[in-house]
């Protein structure tokens, strides 16, 4: 009788210490559950910082706009197209007055500095206009440039945030630039900075004109504190081997002749993509055919008989 009560005893613990073991893994399996979920949310947590890092900061202390790149559709370089800027190429006489040059910050509005405008101190999707809005300044000069339909960065945002995946609120990535300016009848093509100078200067001047992205990381032989800036160009110069500056973040680059190799040297390798450019205009793939520019702005006195 003692044995078997002994037995039964023993078997008892057994089974408690079974349970235990059994109830250690479970305890040590949430354990580990847990901390994959915090080293998960702190990747991403961190991928987010890193992202904001190389964005807009419309402070006093930077002259120029800094973008913030946004997360942005995967992009793929458009097949070979006839890009030739020579096949409509405009009269030489007042080139320079048919480009648009439009200023994006609050500080030029303030001063109303020519091609200014209201959209300077606009707040649009809880973001400042005048800290993001560099890219679709750019949208805006070529579209009112190349076709014969004007409107302000204001028009172009409302256009793309219509027309693509793109949020607002912060700036415009190359994903949806590029489909931006397609919806708006514009051959382009994203590249990347090329390994030769010659290779990006035989680009440019078979294109009409182009985006670029620009950053002071890369070079400051022109612009200073800057992570990242889209700029126009146009009108390149085979002889001097300069391009007509469309800056929307400074005032003083704006309208200005500048060293085709000083755009080459800032190029932002950090992104995915340089530059987009910009060919020919077709009107029947235009689908906003935008005719009239409604908003607040400094109209210089060469264009308000154009507008």
């Amino acid at each position: 009788m003692k044995d078997e009560k002994l037995t039964y005893v023993e078997r008892l613990k057994k089974r408690q210490k079974k349970q235990y073991i059994v109830r250690g893994f479970l305890v040590a399996a949430v354990v580990v559950f847990i901390v994959l979920v915090f080293f998960l949310i702190n990747s991403l947590y961190n991928s987010d910082i890193s992202s904001l890092k190389n964005g807009e900061d419309d402070t006093k202390k930077q002259k120029v706009e800094l973008i913030i790149e946004t997360p942005e559709p995967a992009v793929s370089p458009t097949p070979d197209v006839n890009l030739d800027a020579n096949s409509t190429k405009k009269p030489e006489k007042n080139r320079e007055e048919s480009v648009y040059t439009y200023l994006q910050g609050p500080r030029s509005w303030n001063r109303r500095i020519d091609w200014s405008g209201s959209w300077g101190e606009a707040y649009v999707d809880g973001g400042s206009f005048g800290g993001f809005g560099c890219g679709l300044c750019c949208l805006a000069n070529v579209y009112s440039t190349l076709s014969q339909y004007r409107c302000t960065p204001m028009d172009m945002y409302g256009f793309a945030k219509k027309n693509t995946y793109y949020e607002g609120g912060s700036a415009i990535s190359w994903g949806y630039m590029k489909r931006t300016a397609q919806k708006l009848g514009l051959n382009c093509r994203v590249s990347r900075k090329p390994r030769k100078y010659s290779e990006f200067q035989k680009q440019i001047k078979k294109s009409k004109c182009s985006i670029v992205l620009v950053s002071s990381s890369d070079s400051e032989c022109y612009w200073k504190n800057t992570p990242g800036h889209y700029v126009t160009i146009f009108l390149y110069d085979e002889k001097t081997e300069k391009v007509f500056l469309a800056d929307s973040g400074d005032p003083d680059h704006n309208r200005h002749w500048v060293s085709l190799k000083k755009i080459y040297r800032s190029l932002k390798t950090a992104s995915d993509w340089q530059y987009m450019k910009i060919g020919s205009y077709n009107e029947k793939r235009d689908i906003w055919r935008h005719k009239s520019i409604k908003g607040n702005w400094v109209k210089p006195d060469y264009i308000k008989g154009k507008v």
